[in-house]
């Protein structure tokens, strides 16, 4: 293409993507006027103006009405405040696209009615500030008059859905399916039965207090990184690392109850770790046979929900090496309180303090 060279209106049609009546209405229009006549009359376009032609034939897809195209041509927008306003058309166009498969797949799904539809409309275009008081009020009700120890239902309802600004087909779905469970008063009455049937039994109850809940999910799950990654690296449960990252982490468990490690305290706490794979297994089997109102069906069922919709579903969690962190701690030699004679010697030393092999 030579910038002097004239082409007819055919080629500047079939140039720009356009067909020949477009780029005559175009013309007549004013937006994209001929370069010049041939002899005969016929209408003429240089690469200017069929550049012009395609840059219209583009708008036009985005759906771009043509007094903004006219704006743009004539100077009074640019090129770029034009085309971002439009992906955000665009992209608005998306997530509604978005939310409506994600009601079409679930309907689908569940075979469901009109009001089912209508109900999940409502809830994917829900504002942030309705999904936090739908999550809110169910909490409230789960936990109003439950006897677990204070603190535990508002830990429980911190470990809630934050659906993002751009979310995914499937973290649509799983905020309808959770919007939908936590409004069924059955759903919720299932979540309350199983809290109070789980935390009923006093050593439950004690996991369940403020100090415990905090050292699970705080310091207490720093520590045992410390051994899983002592784990990933190979270490044997023997090494001299591992057995000062098992000895900080049980001195923290015991600490908490404010008992001293002893060797009877370790052997308990090894033998439990021992076990948990069995007990793990045989609450999966209660679980399944429980027909949807054990763990699975309940509390765990709005944990994973919120896990979909979080984005935090399918991370790579390694699994915990029970038998293996057993071991470590079966192999830890508590250092046993020192009593000291009134006459002097070195400092006394309380029933919680004990040596760390640093």
């Amino acid at each position: 293409m030579s910038d002097r060279e004239l082409y007819p209106i055919g080629d500047a049609a079939r140039r720009s993507g356009l067909s020949v009546s477009a780029v005559r209405f175009y013309a007549d229009a004013g937006l994209i006027e001929p370069t010049g006549l041939n002899e005969a009359g016929h209408r003429m376009y240089d690469i200017h103006a069929i550049a012009r032609l395609e840059l219209v034939r583009t708008l036009r897809e985005l759906d771009t009405d043509l007094a903004e195209i006219r704006r743009l041509l004539d100077g009074g927008t640019t090129l770029h405040d034009l085309l971002t306003t439009h992906l955000g058309i665009v992209e608005r166009q998306e997530r509604t696209l978005r939310a409506r498969r994600a009601v079409l797949r679930t309907l689908i799904k569940q075979g469901g009615t009109t009001a089912q539809a209508d109900l999940m409309h409502k809830l994917v275009s829900m504002t942030d500030e309705e999904r936090e008081q739908t999550i809110d009020d169910f909490w409230t009700e789960v936990g109003a008059n439950i006897d677990v120890p204070d603190g535990f239902v508002d830990r429980l309802r911190a470990m809630r859905p934050v659906l993002p600004a751009d979310p995914t087909a499937a973290q649509l779905e799983a905020w309808i399916e959770l919007a939908d469970l936590v409004s069924d008063p059955a759903f919720r009455d299932a979540v309350r039965a199983y809290l109070r049937e789980t935390y009923a039994a006093p050593e439950a109850r004690t996991l369940a207090t403020e100090p415990f809940q905090e050292f699970m999910h705080g310091s207490g799950a720093a520590l045992m990184e410390e051994l899983l990654a002592a784990h990933r690296a190979g270490e044997s449960p023997l090494s001299a690392q591992v057995q000062r990252a098992a000895t900080r982490f049980m001195e923290a468990v015991t600490a908490l109850s404010g008992a001293p490690l002893t060797a009877e305290v370790r052997d308990r706490m090894a033998d439990g770790y021992r076990q948990i794979p069995d007990i793990l297994r045989q609450l999966d089997e209660e679980d399944a046979a429980a027909g949807g109102s054990g763990y699975g069906g309940t509390h765990g069922r709005y944990l994973a929900l919120v896990a979909a919709i979080n984005g935090t579903t399918g991370q790579d969690h390694d699994p915990i090496p029970y038998v293996w962190i057993a071991d470590a701690m079966q192999a830890v030699q508590p250092v046993q309180p020192v009593r000291v004679s009134p006459r002097g010697g070195s400092p006394a030393a309380s029933g919680s303090s004990w040596a760390r092999d640093r």
